[in-house]
């Protein structure tokens, strides 16, 4: 009777577990452009997440935001010019892991250096999932100079 009782358990679990994380799906599949001119010391972004709903959390859209600027960079257009990731290699966030784990954690630091322009959301529908959209403006003085010393990115005045 305990194992029937136990087996039972574990199934809905499972069950449960997993129709939670289809009805919360957003994966880490976003894009990052340039949304114009931003202030001084910002970025203005236009960072594009996929999800199955129509809708994405304004602190998952701010952190797809910060972690382009730091690990992919963007294109220049609307007037924008072309900007390389802060990271200089793509294997930075695996080897700082200590530091960007807790640094893109719910409510973590990445939410001090995004702030989302009111009013620009767009959605669009791509077939069985939507391509949710907003601009976001990103401090990229002050994050490169809490990343430099931090110790994870390389500070601009050091040599070669």
């Amino acid at each position: 009777m305990k194992m029937k009782f136990l087996l039972m358990l574990a199934f809905c679990l499972l069950t449960s577990s997993t129709l939670y994380a289809k009805d919360n799906d957003v994966s880490m599949r976003y894009d990052i452009e340039c949304a114009g001119t931003g202030a001084e010391g910002t970025f203005l972004v236009k960072v594009w997440a996929y999800s199955k709903k129509n809708k994405v959390e304004t602190n998952l859209l701010k952190k797809f935001a910060v972690h382009g600027v730091i690990f992919k960079g963007f294109a220049g257009e609307r007037g924008c010019t072309s900007q390389k990731p802060l990271a200089g290699s793509p294997g930075v966030e695996q080897e700082k892991a200590d530091f960007f784990n807790p640094f893109f954690s719910d409510n973590g630091d990445y939410l001090k250096y995004a702030t989302i322009v009111s009013g620009s959301t767009e959605t669009i529908k791509l077939g069985k999932e939507y391509k949710v959209g907003v601009t976001v403006t990103v401090s990229k003085d002050l994050l490169r100079k809490d990343l430099e010393a931090a110790g994870v990115i390389r500070g601009l005045s050091s040599g070669f």
